[in-house]
């Protein structure tokens, strides 16, 4: 069986599954553009309220191939960081969906598969699993924006300690952290993050885009850019119909129903 992205559907909702058996679900360069296209065809499909980002076999991902790695010494660093923006070009398509992305982990993600799951807007994770940043364990430093993702979520003691170490950290800590939403039962990350993702699917999709875009502004804004950026939204959104049902719902006492 080959490494691929699969997608299926639930409601919804659009589950992607990194699978590579055999390998931990190990990234492989066919799922990049694959996983890229799939995620645009999500962004135009008004149908689709939530993505969930997932592992087959109960392991989330296992990060880059270091076979594969080796082979790229054999070619020029342009080559070398080609491969580099394919990861990229995956993580900003999940940044840049309009639509909430959940990360369903089970056993662990290791390296980029650690990035793809910072990448996402939530995650959910299996009690036991375990989240690594093993990059220096092999004198190599993290790609997939994860020092970007770490040093902007926690203290930078902490996301030194990560990036340096390289020892797997358990869920259970990166959601003391407040890395991790939600911690479940291994085995029902899947379960757990469809009815998350369920009821994601009942707000408002043009504010819950909205919304992901002031969360991602908000890192770089000014708190004074950031106020012109609240006021610019939140004025779009009162136009927007779903304002309008979604205010007479409340009014009306019961519940609204966006398109």
């Amino acid at each position: 069986m080959s490494a691929e992205i699969q997608a299926s559907r639930h409601e919804a909702t659009l589950i992607l599954t990194i699978s590579n058996p055999g390998a931990k679900n190990a990234l492989h360069p066919d799922m990049f553009a694959a996983a890229v296209e799939v995620l645009s065809t999500a962004e135009r499909d008004d149908s689709i309220r939530a993505v969930i980002l997932t592992g087959a076999d109960n392991f989330f991902c296992a990060g880059g191939n270091l076979n594969k790695l080796l082979e790229h010494r054999a070619i020029d660093k342009t080559g070398q960081g080609d491969a580099v923006d394919s990861l990229r070009s995956w993580i900003e398509a999940i940044r840049d969906c309009p639509k909430p992305v959940i990360a369903a982990v089970e056993g662990a993600a290791a390296g980029a598969g650690f990035s793809l799951a910072l990448a996402c807007d939530l995650i959910v994770a299996g009690s036991n699993s375990k989240f690594a940043m093993s990059y220096s364990k092999v004198g190599l430093t993290p790609d997939g924006g994860a020092s970007w993702f770490l040093t902007q979520a926690l203290p930078r003691q902490l996301a030194t300690e990560i990036l340096l170490e390289g020892k797997a950290v358990a869920a259970t800590r990166l959601h003391e952290l407040g890395l991790i939403n939600r911690l479940v039962p291994d085995g029902s990350t899947l379960d757990a993050a469809q009815q998350w993702a369920d009821e994601l699917a009942e707000l408002s999709g043009h504010a819950v885009e909205r919304i992901k875009s002031l969360v991602r502004e908000g890192g770089s804004n000014s708190l004074a850019q950031h106020f012109e950026s609240e006021k610019f939204h939140f004025v779009e959104s009162l136009n927007h119909r779903d304002a309008l049902e979604g205010i007479n719902a409340f009014l009306e006492k019961r519940k609204p129903h966006y398109k």
